[in-house]
């Protein structure tokens, strides 16, 4: 609703997504000093774990920058980021309920399907291998934080104590790695057939 905001708030925002359309890093670092509050906010309403929350905030600006062209420049960002971060939010729920939960002990172990695995398909450890070079030509202190936040599970507090750096640093660190990761893998997204 143009009508309550003032103008110079609307004309920053008209500005800010003239600069995010045309990918400049400064306009996703001020989106996200902007709103970042809120979409923390909304993802943890849904998802009702702070580790959750995080992953949602980030997926969501990440779709943001991905999407920044169907975005009208000069509306608010806020209603936009909003939405992104709640369907984001239910999409992680989604994932985790088509999860299976019954432990491996408790499997019959003489059903056919207990243990068995196929052996991965040659576009499945082309993927693995392009994903390990993404992550490998990252940065130096973006990788380590790629690494505690995927491999280890960490959270951003956890990192930031264990790094001896401020949080705020420690997101911008993982925002920036994750977009460059999601520009070097985005052939395999569009390989899976995924439209988003």
């Amino acid at each position: 609703m143009h009508e309550f905001r003032p103008a110079h708030v609307v004309e920053q925002d008209r500005e800010l997504a003239e600069s995010l359309q045309r990918g400049e890093e400064s306009a996703v670092r001020t989106l996200y000093e902007r709103y970042s509050a809120l979409v923390f906010t909304v993802a943890l309403r849904v998802v009702g774990d702070r580790q959750r929350a995080e992953d949602v905030l980030q997926h969501t600006f990440l779709q943001a920058w991905r999407n920044a062209d169907h975005f009208e420049a000069g509306r608010d960002f806020a209603p936009w980021l909003a939405t992104i971060a709640r369907r984001s939010a239910i999409d992680v729920l989604r994932v985790e309920r088509r999860r299976p939960s019954e432990p491996i002990g408790d499997r019959d172990q003489d059903a056919p399907d207990a243990l068995v695995q196929l052996p991965p398909s040659a576009e499945q450890i082309e993927a693995v291998w392009a994903v390990r070079a993404a992550i490998e030509s990252l940065d130096d202190d973006e990788r380590e934080i790629v690494r505690l936040q995927h491999v280890d599970g960490w959270s951003h507090s956890q990192i930031a104590e264990r790094l001896g750096i401020a949080i705020g640093t420690v997101k911008s660190r993982s925002f920036r790695a994750h977009r460059r990761l999601a520009n070097r893998l985005g052939h395999l997204r569009a390989d899976d057939g995924d439209p988003t």
